[in-house]
C-alpha cells in the first residue's frame, strides 16, 4: 500500500511575526522560502581510508527565511522595519502546511524595497535564526 501525496499550494505557506504577544502574518508576501543549514566539522585523517568523516552534533546550525512581495505598509511591515533598524530579535513562525511549524527568535538581516514606474512597490526580506528553533510537525 502506497501513500498518496497531495501537492501543496505555495500561498498556504505563512510567515508570521510576534507583535504585542500575538502572531500576525507578514502582509503582501508572494514568495516565501525556508532554509535549514548545518555546517559540518571534518575530522578525516589517515585512518579514514580516504572517506570523509564528520563529527556528529558539531558545527553551527541555523534557519533562514526569505520572502518577497507587494509592499502594503501594514502593521507587520512596520514591525519588520523597526526590528531591522533596532537589530532586535523577533519571534517568527514559518508555517508549511502538511509539514509543520518552525518557530524561532530571528534577526531581520536583509530588507529591500523597490518599484518600477508602471508597477507596484515591492519588498524582500531575510530573517536568520538568533537561537535554537522549535519544530511542531503538522
Amino acid at each position: 500500500m502506497t501513500a498518496t501525496h497531495t501537492p501543496q499550494r505555495g500561498r498556504d505557506m505563512l510567515l508570521k511575526i510576534e507583535d504585542g504577544g500575538a502572531y500576525s502574518t507578514v502582509a503582501g508576501l508572494r514568495t516565501k522560502s525556508i532554509r535549514m543549514n548545518s555546517q559540518t566539522v571534518d575530522v578525516t585523517d589517515q585512518a579514514s581510508n580516504g572517506w570523509t568523516e564528520l563529527l556528529p552534533e558539531a558545527g553551527i546550525r541555523s534557519v533562514s527565511v526569505t520572502g518577497s512581495g507587494v509592499f502594503r505598509d501594514a502593521d507587520s511591515d512596520a514591525r519588520v522595519r523597526s526590528a531591522f533598524f533596532a537589530q532586535e530579535a523577533v519571534n517568527a513562525q514559518m508555517i508549511v502546511p502538511e509539514f509543520g511549524t518552525i518557530t524561532a527568535s530571528m534577526l531581520v538581516t536583509g530588507l529591500t524595497y523597490g518599484g518600477t514606474f508602471k508597477g507596484e512597490a515591492s519588498f524582500e526580506l531575510t530573517l536568520v535564526s538568533a537561537g535554537e528553533p522549535s519544530f511542531i510537525p503538522a
